[in-house]
């Protein structure tokens, strides 16, 4: 494939972006980004209505494959959270980018990564909603469906399909990476919130990855000893700690960041890389 090379930036200057799509609620993306697409599905077995947000580029052309990317947003956020990362969408209708992003059931769900169930959810305040007992377990399915959902539809490069995701998402990413590491030609991570071992690298070993962290989030120690187990098992990786950066603005508001994951993925395809070995 071609050449990825195992970096630790330190020091990295951070631009914090003015202006910006801000979603508070869900669908604020949507309705503010005619580029954005707010739908739902009907999950099966529950029947539960479920939206999820996606950008397709403005020269679709389903005689062609097209890559596509699944982003996974953080701990209470809408599904259509990370539409509104600055310079997201501008990238990928540049470089060509089906992009999907799934609520993952619920805002608060973790996207299995913390087991079949959550018994300590953190709710939010006065939340008071009954919630089942293998919630975990759905919204890891979520994001299964809606990748597929948007796979049946469009014409997709098996070769170019990417996860990334923030903070809870992260976690999510590490969990599906692990869990399902043939589907995907590259993952990236931005300040993640594991809750598992850096064991869990093992199993996606030959997936390359990037990682995003600021350097004032109390996170960083966590991130710097993952990066030290991708070194250790020869993964290839890129790591980008941000002088001055904290847990979220560092990523959703620069869009230098955000390129950063879209440089990444760029030179990253399943046809370049070599078979994983045992």
């Amino acid at each position: 494939m071609r050449q990825l090379r195992s970096i630790v930036t330190v020091g990295v200057a951070l631009t914090v972006m003015a202006g910006g799509a801000w979603a508070q609620e869900p669908g604020s993306v949507v309705a503010a980004d005619p580029r954005v697409e707010g739908r739902t599905y009907t999950f099966p077995g529950t029947g539960q209505e479920v939206p999820y947000a996606l950008f397709v580029p403005s020269n679709y052309d389903a005689s062609r494959v097209w890559p596509l990317m699944v982003v996974l947003h953080g701990l209470g956020r809408p599904y259509d959270w990370m539409m509104g990362y600055e310079g997201l969408v501008d990238a990928a209708e540049r470089d060509g980018y089906i992009v999907v992003s799934p609520l993952g059931y619920h805002p608060r769900a973790w996207y299995g990564s913390r087991g079949p169930g959550i018994p300590n959810m953190r709710r939010a305040e006065g939340d008071i909603e009954l919630l089942p007992e293998n919630l975990g377990e759905l919204s890891e399915q979520d994001v299964l469906n809606v990748f597929n959902l948007v796979r049946e539809e469009f014409n997709i490069d098996e070769d170019r399909m990417y996860l990334w995701g923030h903070s809870m998402g992260g976690a999510g990413t590490y969990h599906l990476a692990a869990r399902h590491p043939d589907l995907w030609a590259a993952v990236g991570v931005a300040a993640p919130a594991p809750s598992v071992s850096p064991d869990q690298l093992e199993a996606f070993r030959h997936v390359p990855i990037i990682v995003l962290q600021g350097d004032q989030d109390q996170l960083v120690n966590r991130t710097v000893q993952w990066v030290a187990k991708m070194r250790e098992l020869g993964m290839q990786h890129v790591y980008v700690e941000v002088k001055g950066g904290d847990h979220s603005r560092f990523i959703n508001a620069d869009r230098a960041m955000v390129e950063k994951i879209f440089a990444f993925f760029n030179i990253a395809s399943k046809d370049q890389r070599e078979a994983p070995t045992n």
